[in-house]
């Protein structure tokens, strides 16, 4: 699976373009120009893959530290009450909206063109402000508060810290809209349309991840798992593969007379939509035909989705990581339905097999997406993430750690003291999931410092650079 070639060891070197016929092309934004003639220090962008990776480095020591703990529990005893439970919220939690949220802000900031102008110079704060909100909910955490739900552990002064941010990152982007209401790049009138709505609903996410925080409210659940039921699988799944259809608009063109793959795609996706708006909402078990039967819908967009991102045209240096995105989607939507299957879940609830497949989702699908998603709005600074030896230590090491803990999540649902009892085959699979952990700390740790030599290159006076395509 030779994902990366080898041009993109180095910048790629520029290349012509027809500019006369991208100027003249409709858009939400100035999305990044997919050859190499475009002027693409986009500082904005850069710092917010840098803070983005500064979490995901942190979430790996945290994630290397606490695979230390599972084969040295005494250890446990010199973190005093800092113990494996509360470091394990705060692993998640800042990898979910470090990580994977801040590349989306960068996504943002070029899609209401917030990374250019006087609004520039707004951007740094808006990342520090969310930055800021990730600490003070990890602190909350690591005092042992929490509101229980996974994902959802917003409590205290954290509940309030991290939607203040969401509101901040809002009004640079409404800020945004208004300054550039008359520009050339916002003639059209369904680009105000489209970024109008996407205000409206960027506006309601503070407040339901305020309310969705409760601990007093709580979704469906499946009673033969205790996990979520068919129905909101298929409703979060629907989600992903939302973002996943508006992503490459925000950086890239399409590519003429190619619009049988964004009609079939919006086709499907309002079918699968109804399916579920259909569903029953409430407890009900994955051992009905109508769950995993409703669930396995998703396996249409097997093919549809490189179909669909084969109409865009991406910068060179996205090549290595939409291969990796490709391979880690399909390992997603299949594996994803397997292991919903009655009996097959039965086996895998409560064991590391769902870990190695909560990897598949966030380490490896949705790290590809949110690489390409950086490197195509970086353009020719994208090189960052393209090195063969840490984009290969990455995947490789991501893939090594889910066949690892399939493997002892298969064995502990035949005997559920098989992680807590230590043993040679268990001591052994978990030294090996160490390894990968401290190869993937190793790669992200690698972008980090390149995103911050980067960043050194271009200088800190966002004003200083411009983010226009040469005309």
């Amino acid at each position: 699976m030779n994902l990366a070639p080898s041009s993109v060891l180095e910048p790629p070197a520029p290349t012509s373009l027809n500019t006369n016929a991208i100027a003249h092309e409709p858009s939400l934004a100035d999305p990044s120009n997919p050859s190499h003639q475009a002027i693409l220090t986009a500082h904005p962008i850069a710092a917010a893959a840098w803070h983005a990776f500064l979490w995901l480095v942190a979430g790996n020591v945290i994630g290397v530290m606490l695979a230390l703990l599972l084969l040295l529990p005494s250890l446990n005893a010199v973190l005093g009450e800092w113990t494996y439970g509360r470091w394990m919220m705060v692993h998640v939690n800042i990898l979910l909206y470090g990580w994977c949220g801040l590349p989306m802000l960068g996504w943002l900031f070029r899609i209401y063109g917030a990374d250019r102008g006087p609004t520039a110079a707004w951007c740094r704060p808006v990342l520090w402000t969310w930055s800021a909100a990730l600490f003070v909910g990890s602190l909350t955490w690591l005092a042992g508060h929490s509101s229980g739900k996974l994902f959802l552990d917003w409590s205290g002064y954290a509940r309030f810290a991290f939607p203040a941010a969401m509101l901040a990152l809002w009004l640079l982007l409404a800020v945004s809209v208004v300054l550039a209401w008359n520009s050339a790049r916002n003639r059209f009138w369904s680009a105000h349309a489209i970024k109008i709505i996407g205000l409206a609903i960027l506006l309601a996410v503070p407040f339901a991840i305020y309310v969705a925080s409760s601990p007093g409210l709580y979704p469906a659940i499946n009673p033969s798992t205790g996990g979520p039921t068919g129905e909101s699988q298929l409703e979060s799944s629907l989600g992903v593969v939302a973002i996943l259809l508006i992503v490459p608009f925000g950086v890239a063109r399409r590519e003429p007379g190619r619009q049988w793959p964004l009609i079939i795609s919006a086709i499907v996706f309002a079918a699968e939509a109804l399916l579920c708006l259909s569903m029953y909402r409430g407890d009900i078990s994955h051992r009905l035909p109508s769950q995993y039967l409703s669930l396995g819908s998703l396996l249409a967009w097997l093919p549809l989705v490189p179909a669909y991102y084969a109409t865009f045209q991406w910068h060179e240096n996205t090549r290595s990581w939409r291969a990796a995105l490709l391979w880690w989607w399909g390992f997603l939507v299949v594996s994803g339905w397997i292991m919903f299957l009655p009996g097959v879940l039965d086996h895998f609830k409560f064991t590391d097999g769902l870990v190695g497949h909560s990897l598949i989702a966030v380490a490896g699908f949705l790290t590809a997406l949110l690489a390409v998603v950086l490197v195509q709005l970086l353009g020719d600074d994208g090189w960052i993430l393209t090195r063969r030896w840490s984009f290969h230590m990455w995947n490789w090491s991501v893939l090594a750690y889910v066949v690892i803990m399939m493997i002892a999540g298969w064995i502990e649902g035949n005997d559920a003291a098989f992680t807590s009892a230590p043993g040679q085959l268990r001591n052994l699979l978990y030294t090996l999931r160490l390894v990968t952990g401290i190869l993937m700390l190793i790669a992200s740790a690698e972008w980090l410092v390149a995103t911050s030599a980067l960043l050194r290159a271009h200088g800190f006076n966002a004003s200083e650079h411009t983010h226009e395509v040469i005309a």
